[in-house]
């Protein structure tokens, strides 16, 4: 009977070869994991985020113009308080009486238009200064009579008749008897009405004294004409007849009618109402301008 071996217990070495078969296999996965992070591309970097555009600083208001000419009293002058004035809207009576004072009342009644003097001056003033001066506006009254026009002496040509500087020779006297002095003080006394009525017509931050010394300046440089304008009649086209004739002319010379309304009216005034009323613009101007 050949001898009998004891069985042999096999368990330790299959626990042995189980755990040998759980190391290769997690060395394994994390092996795996470890080749694919090296090989899986690296992603890029995220687009920084574009952030709100920043708008840009809101444009600074326009500075209002610095003045020219302030209204100021002449130097020497005591500054006087300043004067108490209505409201724009209630000025008429008190700026009739002032002009009364100044002018004479047979004057006023004959030359101005009291209703609304304030705005009525500022409106023109501006006005005289670009191609049209409404009449409905002005502050005086148009002066009488029609515009002639005459012949030339050749028949080629019509020109402003030398008889028409007759009609603003009154006009013209009564701005020479006008003192300067008193008048330019009744202006800066009354000055702050003008500046308002200056800023309703529609120019808030200008100053009306700076636009009065523009208009003076440009009505001074107005030639004065070594003859009277030759003028033409403008056509009127259409059915119903023109039955005011005289006030279609228009200056033949396109550098005449391109001239401001202001100055188109002193070329028709005659040559020597011209330098009048320019002489007297030049006293004015010497005590409303700075310099």
């Amino acid at each position: 009977m050949p001898p009998r071996y004891p069985e042999r217990d096999d368990k330790p070495h299959w626990t042995l070869y189980v755990l040998a078969l759980l190391l290769l296999a997690v060395a394994g996965y994390f092996g795996w994991q470890y080749y694919q992070a090296r090989q899986a591309p690296v992603p890029p970097e995220p687009a920084p985020v574009a952030s709100a555009p920043v708008a840009p600083p809101a444009p600074a208001e326009p500075a209002a113009p610095a003045i020219q000419h302030p209204v100021e009293p002449p130097a020497g002058e005591p500054v006087a308080e300043p004067a108490s004035l209505p409201a724009l809207a209630d000025a008429d009576p008190y700026v009739g009486e002032r002009l009364g004072e100044l002018l004479g009342r047979p004057n006023v009644l004959r030359f101005l238009q009291l209703e609304g003097f304030v705005k009525r001056t500022v409106a023109t003033v501006d006005n005289l200064g670009r191609s049209h001066a409404p009449v409905l506006v002005w502050p005086v009254n148009p002066t009488p009579g029609k515009f002639s026009p005459a012949q030339s002496a050749d028949g080629s040509a019509q020109t402003i008749h030398p008889d028409n500087a007759a009609r603003y020779e009154p006009f013209v006297r009564f701005v020479e008897s006008v003192d300067t002095g008193q008048a330019v003080a009744l202006y800066r006394r009354l000055y702050p009405l003008f500046q308002q009525a200056y800023e309703e017509l529609g120019f808030p931050g200008r100053y009306f004294n700076d636009r009065l010394v523009q208009v003076l300046d440009q009505l001074i440089a107005t030639p004065v004409p070594a003859a009277p304008p030759a003028v033409v009649l403008v056509e009127v086209k259409g059915e119903v007849p023109s039955t005011r004739p005289w006030v279609r002319y228009e200056y033949a010379d396109p550098k005449l009618q391109s001239m401001s309304a202001g100055q188109k009216m002193l070329l028709r005034v005659g040559a020597g109402n011209q330098r009048r009323l320019q002489a007297k613009l030049v006293d004015i101007r010497g005590r409303v301008a700075k310099r």
